[in-house]
């Protein structure tokens, strides 16, 4: 693996955390969660199959709708 591999991988599952954590923080049954899970559910894939780039790609797309779902107000708030 090169660094640039490495690192790719690092950030990945950097922001593969953060969405853990937020996500626990989230209603599962809010319409278009399933995207949101299911993108996360790639990131893990594409993690174990050593595809960095497909990984980054899934966990943005993830934090994307999250982020989008949130600003809509689609979540009771906290």
């Amino acid at each position: 693996m090169n660094k640039t591999q490495e690192q790719l991988e690092q950030e990945t599952k950097k922001w593969l955390d953060r969405l853990e954590e937020r996500i626990e923080r989230r209603d599962s049954s809010v319409e278009q969660m399933e995207n949101v899970l299911a993108y996360r559910d790639d990131t893990y894939h594409f993690l174990d199959e050593k595809d960095f780039i497909r990984a980054w790609e899934a966990v943005i797309y993830a934090w994307g709708i999250l982020e989008t779902l949130e600003r809509l107000g689609k979540f009771e708030t906290e």
